[in-house]
């Protein structure tokens, strides 16, 4: 085992309450929520760069230099190919960002070398923001020039029940009992022109933002309530495909981890231009 001296995150146990932020903020999967706690999961994933801290609601996570396995490009590959393209993509951007060169051809080689190919350009400029969040990137795409289908005619909604953001339904509403449930990132349905047709009918619903929500323990512990007591059949997360966005489907993952029944999950990623990415079975 190689140690070295370098930076690496600190985070604060006193200070952090297993809320899960970080773990979408950060590019190269080194934390996960284990025993109610943030943990860096192995040193080797961490670059050091601190990407995860702007993300932490209660200034848990700090950064260190200590003597630390090295970071290790080819395993933080290995780690995050499983989660899929976009997944891939920031990584790949987030060590652009910040002009780790040595270590972004690491990753394209690994690439190359397992014939992965992703929607990267190496030559690609991301504008500055002030979040650090390739999913607040300003983009205007009103003036494309693509034929617009006229609409015409009343479209009905599919909604079949109310409130629908996770912080004010019951897991105990009648609504939830027995059905399929949705678990909707809040941009997703202003993305998917079609959202309430194919996706929203006969279903039932939850809205959430992992990013700009607090609190997301309660979300946890609600996901876990709608598996067990309310015994819904299915769980869909639809997420965009920005980053920020991939807490919603860790924190599925979690509660499905922590329930006792066991269901099926399904991730639908939806594009900014509302095309759908990717659908997968996750269990």
């Amino acid at each position: 085992m190689k140690m070295t001296k370098r930076k690496i995150i600190k985070i604060n146990e006193e200070q952090c309450n297993g809320c899960g932020a970080c773990i979408p903020n950060c590019p190269e999967g080194a934390m996960q929520v284990i025993d109610g706690k943030a943990r860096l999961i192995s040193d080797i994933f961490c670059d050091g760069l601190g990407a995860c801290i702007g993300h932490c609601p209660q200034d848990a996570i700090t950064t260190e230099e200590r003597d630390a396995e090295s970071y290790n490009e080819k395993k933080v590959m290995e780690n995050i190919i499983k989660a899929g393209d976009n997944t891939i993509i920031a990584h790949l951007n987030h060590l652009k960002d910040h002009g780790e060169k040595t270590y972004l051809k690491q990753a394209l080689d690994f690439l190359k070398e397992k014939n992965i190919t992703v929607s990267f350009k190496e030559d690609y400029q991301t504008p500055p923001h002030a979040c650090g969040c390739t999913g607040a990137k300003t983009m205007d795409f009103s003036t494309e020039t693509k034929e617009k289908k006229i609409e015409t005619g009343i479209h009905p909604s599919h909604l079949g029940q109310w409130p629908v953001q996770l912080h004010l339904v019951s897991p105990t509403a009648s609504y939830f009992h027995g059905k399929n449930l949705l678990l909707v990132a809040d941009c997703v349905a202003y993305a998917l022109g079609d959202f309430h047709k194919d996706y929203l009918q006969g279903n039932s619903l939850a809205i959430a933002c992992p990013k700009l929500d607090s609190n997301l323990e309660s979300y946890l512990e609600k996901l876990i309530s709608l598996i067990d007591e309310a015994q819904i059949k299915s769980l869909t997360v639809m997420t965009m495909e920005v980053p920020c966005c991939r807490g919603l489907l860790a924190l599925a993952q979690q509660a499905m981890s922590q329930a006792s029944r066991k269901i099926p999950i399904k991730s639908i990623i939806v594009g900014i231009k509302g095309t759908i990415l990717r659908e997968e079975t996750i269990c």
